[in-house]
């Protein structure tokens, strides 16, 4: 069951048809005490709507923080030492790649977020930039995770190799987070061979592709859950990026008006342009 936020309905997609729900925004469906429970017994008595399956879906948000991990793949771990070696920062991520305490930064609030289909930017004092595709887990306000969605946290690599300091400002501004298009639910985990891709398309031409899987996920995902729940309460639930383990080389950085294609196999494909 895949669960999609367009702007006439919030829908369950379930064997080719779409279930409308009662509810009108995710605030609401993350605070109930069982949500897959109440998703199952709408599908049982609700009609379809199956137009719903050709409606725009929008970024699967709404007043939910949006928080991120680093370092948790060892290819983004080798990524960060390179960048920021001139910087003497490089200890500093592989001290936190083999840490029991897990990176973990703010990355956006929900009204910031990108949309399927719609624009990403790059910032205009960066000249290196990347997205980052992200196996990102839907947390409800006990701290337990529901589902499952596509994140694309874009990078501003000068920016934080300059001095990690800076990763802020590498990090978050407008529309450096995408989400979407919807929200896989399940009750388990997914299963560590589950695939993510990148692919990356300049006037037509893919010019960056690469593939990982949660096999290479260093951390458990409910271990960076726990970690981000202490201390925080978050009453609409939350969002949290998982890291990525899919890098370009230090010679690619995003042009306007690339495209930028993430799939994660079970999920579907978060395409946004960049502005």
């Amino acid at each position: 069951m895949i669960l999609y936020r367009t702007r006439e309905a919030l829908f369950v997609h379930h064997e080719d048809h779409a279930y409308p729900l009662q509810e009108t925004s995710l605030d609401t469906l993350l605070a109930l005490p069982d949500l897959h429970e109440h998703i199952a017994e709408t599908i049982h008595h609700a009609p379809p709507a199956d137009h719903l399956l050709h409606t725009a879906p929008l970024a699967p948000v709404n007043n939910q923080e949006v928080w991120a991990a680093g370092v948790t793949y060892f290819s983004s771990r080798r990524a960060r030492i390179a960048e920021s070696k001139d910087a003497g920062g490089g200890d500093f991520y592989d001290r936190v790649y083999s840490a029991e305490r897990p990176e973990l930064f703010f990355k956006s609030l929900g009204y910031k977020v990108a949309g399927p289909g719609t624009p990403v930017r790059i910032r205009r004092d960066a000249t290196w930039s990347v997205p980052e595709p992200e196996l990102t887990l839907v947390i409800n306000s006990r701290g337990q995770i529901v589902g499952y969605t596509i994140g694309n946290d874009m990078s501003s690599r000068d920016i934080e190799g300059t001095n990690p300091l800076y990763l802020p400002q590498a990090k978050v501004y407008d529309r450096s987070c995408a989400i979407g298009p919807g929200i896989l639910l399940r009750k388990t985990p997914l299963p560590v061979t589950t695939a993510i891709g990148l692919r990356i398309l300049r006037s037509n031409q893919t010019v960056f592709s690469g593939t990982t899987t949660l096999a290479e996920l260093r951390r458990e995902p409910e271990t960076l859950v726990e970690y981000l729940f202490r201390d925080q309460t978050f009453p609409h639930g939350c969002f949290l990026l998982t890291g990525t383990g899919i890098v370009p080389p230090d010679s690619f950085t995003l042009h306007v008006n690339d495209e930028i294609h993430i799939s994660i196999e079970g999920i579907g494909n978060l395409v946004n342009t960049v502005e």
